[in-house]
C-alpha cells in the first residue's frame, strides 16, 4: 500500500459517509482508484470491498483505470448532436484509434462521451481538461489534438 492512499485516508474519521470523498481524493492524487486503495479504504472503514467498489463504479467521475494526461469530453447532448458531434466523435476516436472510456497508447489522452457540457451556443463542444472548444469541425479536432501532442496549447 503506497503511504499516500494511507495520508490521504487518514485525514478522515472512519465513518462510511466519508467514502465518497476519499476515493476522489485518491483520484485526485493518483488519477484512478486501485484495487489496493479500496482494500484499504474498505478496512480503515470496516466496510465490505463490494460496498466500496459500488460507490467506484457508481460516479462516472470515478475510474478504476488509468486515464490518460488529457481528459477529453464529447457533447452528446441535443443541441451538440444537431449540430454534428458525432461526426467530432467518429474524427477524434479515428485520429487517436480507442473508443469512448479508452485511453490512447502513448497514455496521452481518454476519451469521455457525456449527455451535456452545458454550453449549448457553441455546440458542438469538446471540452480538454478544463479548456471548452466550441463550434467544432473534423478539421478543428485534428488541429486541437496535434496542440497538445506538441503541448502548444493556445488560448
Amino acid at each position: 500500500m503506497s503511504f499516500v492512499y494511507k495520508e490521504i485516508i487518514h485525514e478522515y474519521p472512519r465513518e462510511k459517509r466519508h467514502t465518497l470523498a476519499i476515493l476522489q481524493d485518491i483520484q485526485r492524487k493518483n488519477g484512478f482508484i486501485p484495487r489496493e486503495a479500496m482494500e484499504y479504504v474498505s478496512e480503515y472503514l470496516n466496510l465490505p470491498i463490494s460496498n466500496i467498489y459500488s460507490v467506484a463504479t457508481f460516479y462516472k467521475a470515478l475510474s478504476l483505470k488509468p486515464k490518460g494526461k488529457h481528459i477529453i469530453k464529447v457533447c452528446s447532448g441535443t443541441a451538440c448532436h444537431i449540430r454534428g458531434s458525432s461526426s467530432i466523435k467518429e474524427e477524434l476516436l479515428e485520429l487517436l484509434g480507442i473508443e469512448p472510456g479508452e485511453t490512447s497508447k502513448d497514455g496521452l489522452f481518454s476519451v469521455e462521451v457525456v449527455n451535456c457540457l452545458g454550453a449549448c451556443a457553441l455546440a458542438p463542444v469538446m471540452v480538454i481538461d478544463d479548456k471548452y472548444y466550441g463550434n467544432m469541425t473534423k478539421d478543428k479536432v485534428k488541429s486541437v489534438i496535434d496542440q497538445y501532442k506538441g503541448e502548444r496549447v493556445y488560448e
